[in-house]
Protein backbone atom coordinates (compact mmCIF):
# COMPACT_ATOMS: atom_id res chain seq x y z
CA UNK A 1 0.00 0.00 0.00
CA UNK A 2 1.10 3.59 -0.52
CA UNK A 3 0.50 6.82 1.37
CA UNK A 4 -0.84 9.84 -0.50
CA UNK A 5 0.33 13.05 1.17
CA UNK A 6 -1.45 16.38 1.34
CA UNK A 7 -0.83 17.32 -2.25
CA UNK A 8 -2.33 14.07 -3.51
CA UNK A 9 1.04 12.59 -4.64
CA UNK A 10 1.85 8.98 -3.90
CA UNK A 11 4.73 8.58 -1.51
CA UNK A 12 5.51 8.75 2.17
CA UNK A 13 5.76 12.47 2.75
CA UNK A 14 3.88 13.41 5.91
CA UNK A 15 2.87 16.81 7.21
CA UNK A 16 2.88 18.37 10.66
CA UNK A 17 -0.32 17.11 12.28
CA UNK A 18 -0.89 13.75 13.96
CA UNK A 19 -3.48 11.14 13.16
CA UNK A 20 -4.88 10.36 16.65
CA UNK A 21 -5.61 6.82 15.57
CA UNK A 22 -2.11 5.96 14.40
CA UNK A 23 0.33 8.60 15.63
CA UNK A 24 1.37 9.36 12.04
CA UNK A 25 2.02 13.04 11.53
CA UNK A 26 -0.10 14.79 8.92
CA UNK A 27 -1.11 11.48 7.35
CA UNK A 28 -2.93 11.53 4.05
CA UNK A 29 -4.72 8.57 2.51
CA UNK A 30 -3.40 5.05 2.05
CA UNK A 31 -4.12 3.21 -1.19
CA UNK A 32 -4.89 -0.37 -0.33
CA UNK A 33 -4.38 -3.56 -2.27
CA UNK A 34 -7.92 -3.13 -3.60
CA UNK A 35 -6.93 0.20 -5.15
CA UNK A 36 -9.15 2.25 -2.81
CA UNK A 37 -7.78 5.25 -0.91
CA UNK A 38 -8.60 5.46 2.79
CA UNK A 39 -7.27 7.36 5.81
CA UNK A 40 -4.56 5.55 7.74
CA UNK A 41 -6.84 4.60 10.62
CA UNK A 42 -9.11 2.66 8.24
CA UNK A 43 -6.39 1.02 6.17
CA UNK A 44 -5.42 -2.08 8.19
CA UNK A 45 -7.98 -3.30 10.76
CA UNK A 46 -10.68 -5.16 8.77
CA UNK A 47 -13.41 -4.08 11.19
CA UNK A 48 -12.54 -0.40 10.92
CA UNK A 49 -12.01 -0.66 7.17
CA UNK A 50 -15.46 -2.18 6.65
CA UNK A 51 -17.02 0.40 8.97
CA UNK A 52 -15.36 3.19 7.03
CA UNK A 53 -16.34 1.78 3.64
CA UNK A 54 -19.97 1.00 4.42
CA UNK A 55 -21.19 3.08 7.35
CA UNK A 56 -19.30 6.12 8.55
CA UNK A 57 -20.59 9.41 7.18
CA UNK A 58 -23.70 8.03 5.51
CA UNK A 59 -26.92 9.88 6.44
CA UNK A 60 -28.96 8.60 9.36
CA UNK A 61 -32.45 10.08 9.52
CA UNK A 62 -34.38 7.78 11.85
CA UNK A 63 -34.82 8.35 15.56
CA UNK A 64 -33.59 4.97 16.75
CA UNK A 65 -30.51 5.07 14.57
CA UNK A 66 -29.63 8.55 15.72
CA UNK A 67 -30.23 7.68 19.36
CA UNK A 68 -27.91 4.69 19.02
CA UNK A 69 -25.17 6.81 17.52
CA UNK A 70 -25.54 9.51 20.12
CA UNK A 71 -25.39 6.87 22.88
CA UNK A 72 -22.32 5.16 21.48
CA UNK A 73 -20.57 8.51 21.07
CA UNK A 74 -21.06 9.07 24.79
CA UNK A 75 -19.68 5.63 25.66
CA UNK A 76 -16.72 6.20 23.34
CA UNK A 77 -15.59 9.30 25.21
CA UNK A 78 -12.07 8.60 26.47
CA UNK A 79 -11.83 5.30 24.59
CA UNK A 80 -11.01 4.22 21.05
CA UNK A 81 -13.82 3.84 18.55
CA UNK A 82 -12.51 0.36 17.71
CA UNK A 83 -13.32 -0.68 21.28
CA UNK A 84 -16.91 0.54 20.95
CA UNK A 85 -17.35 -0.97 17.51
CA UNK A 86 -16.28 -4.40 18.74
CA UNK A 87 -18.70 -4.12 21.64
CA UNK A 88 -21.57 -2.77 19.53
CA UNK A 89 -23.50 -6.08 19.32
CA UNK A 90 -23.37 -6.37 23.12
CA UNK A 91 -24.47 -2.75 23.50
CA UNK A 92 -27.44 -3.38 21.22
CA UNK A 93 -28.45 -6.43 23.20
CA UNK A 94 -28.04 -4.66 26.54
CA UNK A 95 -29.95 -1.53 25.51
CA UNK A 96 -32.94 -3.15 23.79
CA UNK A 97 -31.59 -2.41 20.32
CA UNK A 98 -31.48 1.25 21.36
CA UNK A 99 -35.24 1.64 21.26
CA UNK A 100 -35.62 4.93 23.18
CA UNK A 101 -39.11 4.00 24.37
CA UNK A 102 -37.76 0.87 26.06
CA UNK A 103 -34.55 2.44 27.38
CA UNK A 104 -36.53 5.34 28.85
CA UNK A 105 -38.28 2.83 31.13
CA UNK A 106 -35.07 1.30 32.48
CA UNK A 107 -35.02 1.21 36.28
CA UNK A 108 -32.54 0.39 39.04
CA UNK A 109 -32.68 -3.31 38.19
CA UNK A 110 -31.70 -2.50 34.63
CA UNK A 111 -28.89 -0.29 35.85
CA UNK A 112 -27.57 -3.14 37.99
CA UNK A 113 -27.84 -5.51 35.02
CA UNK A 114 -25.92 -3.11 32.78
CA UNK A 115 -23.20 -2.53 35.36
CA UNK A 116 -22.63 -6.29 35.57
CA UNK A 117 -22.50 -6.77 31.78
CA UNK A 118 -18.86 -7.29 30.79
CA UNK A 119 -19.78 -7.00 27.13
CA UNK A 120 -20.32 -3.24 27.33
CA UNK A 121 -18.47 -0.30 28.87
CA UNK A 122 -19.50 -0.39 32.53
CA UNK A 123 -19.47 3.29 33.40
CA UNK A 124 -22.37 4.32 35.63
CA UNK A 125 -22.35 7.94 34.50
CA UNK A 126 -22.59 6.88 30.86
CA UNK A 127 -25.25 4.27 31.61
CA UNK A 128 -27.33 6.88 33.46
CA UNK A 129 -26.79 9.37 30.63
CA UNK A 130 -28.10 6.88 28.08
CA UNK A 131 -31.28 6.34 30.07
CA UNK A 132 -31.69 10.07 30.62
CA UNK A 133 -31.10 10.78 26.95
CA UNK A 134 -33.71 8.21 25.95
CA UNK A 135 -36.26 10.07 28.05
CA UNK A 136 -35.13 13.38 26.57
CA UNK A 137 -35.50 11.87 23.08
CA UNK A 138 -39.13 11.02 23.79
CA UNK A 139 -39.79 14.48 25.21
CA UNK A 140 -38.23 16.05 22.13
CA UNK A 141 -40.87 14.51 19.87
CA UNK A 142 -43.24 17.33 20.80
CA UNK A 143 -40.75 19.81 19.30
CA UNK A 144 -40.08 17.98 16.05
CA UNK A 145 -37.85 15.17 17.28
CA UNK A 146 -34.19 14.32 17.64
CA UNK A 147 -33.57 13.85 13.92
CA UNK A 148 -34.91 17.25 12.94
CA UNK A 149 -32.95 18.94 15.71
CA UNK A 150 -29.61 17.35 14.83
CA UNK A 151 -30.00 17.89 11.10
CA UNK A 152 -31.02 21.52 11.60
CA UNK A 153 -27.37 22.23 12.43
CA UNK A 154 -26.10 21.17 9.01
CA UNK A 155 -23.68 23.91 7.84
CA UNK A 156 -23.73 25.66 4.48
CA UNK A 157 -20.42 24.03 3.54
CA UNK A 158 -18.35 21.14 4.88
CA UNK A 159 -14.56 20.98 5.38
CA UNK A 160 -12.21 19.71 2.65
CA UNK A 161 -9.28 18.25 4.63
CA UNK A 162 -6.29 16.76 2.80
CA UNK A 163 -4.53 15.46 5.92
CA UNK A 164 -5.56 14.37 9.38
CA UNK A 165 -4.11 17.62 10.73
CA UNK A 166 -6.79 19.52 8.80
CA UNK A 167 -9.74 17.56 10.20
CA UNK A 168 -11.56 19.75 12.77
CA UNK A 169 -12.72 18.34 16.09
CA UNK A 170 -15.36 20.99 16.78
CA UNK A 171 -17.27 23.58 14.81
CA UNK A 172 -19.65 26.48 15.49
CA UNK A 173 -22.47 24.12 14.59
CA UNK A 174 -21.35 21.36 16.98
CA UNK A 175 -21.05 23.91 19.78
CA UNK A 176 -24.56 25.17 19.05
CA UNK A 177 -25.95 21.62 18.82
CA UNK A 178 -24.36 20.75 22.15
CA UNK A 179 -26.03 23.73 23.79
CA UNK A 180 -29.38 22.94 22.21
CA UNK A 181 -29.33 19.31 23.36
CA UNK A 182 -28.26 20.23 26.87
CA UNK A 183 -31.15 22.67 27.03
CA UNK A 184 -33.45 19.75 26.18
CA UNK A 185 -32.11 17.62 29.03
CA UNK A 186 -29.41 15.58 27.23
CA UNK A 187 -26.05 14.84 28.85
CA UNK A 188 -22.65 13.66 27.57
CA UNK A 189 -23.24 15.80 24.47
CA UNK A 190 -20.21 18.11 24.50
CA UNK A 191 -19.11 19.99 21.35
CA UNK A 192 -16.39 17.48 20.40
CA UNK A 193 -18.74 14.54 20.86
CA UNK A 194 -21.42 16.31 18.83
CA UNK A 195 -18.98 17.08 16.04
CA UNK A 196 -18.11 13.38 15.92
CA UNK A 197 -21.81 12.57 15.79
CA UNK A 198 -22.33 15.01 12.93
CA UNK A 199 -19.48 13.36 11.03
CA UNK A 200 -20.81 9.85 11.70
CA UNK A 201 -24.38 10.56 10.50
CA UNK A 202 -23.51 12.65 7.46
CA UNK A 203 -24.40 16.12 8.73
CA UNK A 204 -20.85 17.11 7.82
CA UNK A 205 -18.34 15.35 5.55
CA UNK A 206 -14.75 15.28 6.76
CA UNK A 207 -13.53 12.47 4.55
CA UNK A 208 -10.09 13.35 3.25
CA UNK A 209 -10.37 14.81 -0.25
CA UNK A 210 -8.39 11.92 -1.78
CA UNK A 211 -10.47 9.22 -0.05
CA UNK A 212 -12.71 6.98 -2.13
CA UNK A 213 -15.54 7.91 0.23
CA UNK A 214 -15.31 11.66 -0.32
CA UNK A 215 -18.65 13.03 -1.54
CA UNK A 216 -20.32 9.60 -1.51
CA UNK A 217 -23.04 10.25 1.08
CA UNK A 218 -25.55 11.94 -1.20
CA UNK A 219 -25.56 14.86 1.25
CA UNK A 220 -22.33 16.58 0.22
CA UNK A 221 -20.44 16.91 -3.02
CA UNK A 222 -16.69 16.35 -3.06
CA UNK A 223 -16.27 20.13 -3.33
CA UNK A 224 -17.71 20.64 0.16
CA UNK A 225 -20.99 22.03 -1.09
CA UNK A 226 -24.43 20.42 -0.66
CA UNK A 227 -25.19 17.67 -3.15
CA UNK A 228 -27.68 18.45 -5.88
CA UNK A 229 -30.30 16.10 -4.43
CA UNK A 230 -30.04 17.71 -1.01
CA UNK A 231 -28.99 14.49 0.69
CA UNK A 232 -31.98 12.39 -0.22
CA UNK A 233 -29.84 9.24 -0.16
CA UNK A 234 -30.06 7.24 3.02
CA UNK A 235 -27.09 5.46 4.53
CA UNK A 236 -29.00 2.55 5.96
CA UNK A 237 -30.36 4.36 9.01
CA UNK A 238 -30.14 2.48 12.28
CA UNK A 239 -28.41 -0.53 10.77
CA UNK A 240 -25.29 1.46 10.19
CA UNK A 241 -24.57 1.88 13.89
CA UNK A 242 -22.40 4.84 14.79
CA UNK A 243 -19.52 6.32 16.65
CA UNK A 244 -16.60 8.60 16.57
CA UNK A 245 -13.55 7.54 14.66
CA UNK A 246 -10.02 8.74 14.83
CA UNK A 247 -10.34 11.00 11.85
CA UNK A 248 -11.86 10.85 8.43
Amino acid sequence: MSVVASGGDAGTGLGTGTDPGTGLAGAGVVVGDDGLARPVWASTDPLLRDYYDTEWGLPVRDERGLFERLSLEAFQSGLSWATILRKRPAFRAAFADFDPEVVARFDDDDRARLMSDAGIVRNRLKVDATIRNARATLDLRADGGLVDLVWSFRPAETPRPRTMAEVPTTSPQSIALSKALKAKGFTFVGPTTMHALMEAVGVVDTHLVDSHRRGSSGVWGDDGRPAADGGAADGGGRAAGGGRVAGS
